[in-house]
């Protein structure tokens, strides 16, 4: 199966229920994500983070994270808090 973006235009609450429903379904099939939603990527097995259109890491997510590199430095941007924009 490949996903392409599947939580994109949900809210966090939502993404998390079609991410607890989709990993009853890890053990019996392939599943391809595609995401910029790096929180999504955390329950893969396997990891490729691509900059311009070449892989510059790939491997688990948490020894990703652990090692520091693009992975690591774009989790921690997403985790990170951000200012209120007034409209």
């Amino acid at each position: 199966m490949i996903l392409d973006e599947y939580t994109s235009h949900l809210d966090e609450a939502t993404a998390a229920q079609v991410r607890a429903n989709l990993a009853t379904h890890r053990a019996d099939a392939t599943i391809i994500e595609i995401t910029h939603r790096l929180t999504d990527a955390l329950d893969a097995d396997h990891l490729a983070v691509i900059e311009s259109g070449r892989i510059v890491e790939q491997g688990d997510p948490h020894t990703l994270e652990q090692a520091g590199g693009a992975f690591a430095t774009a989790l921690a941007y997403a985790r990170a808090p951000k200012p209120y924009a007034a409209s």
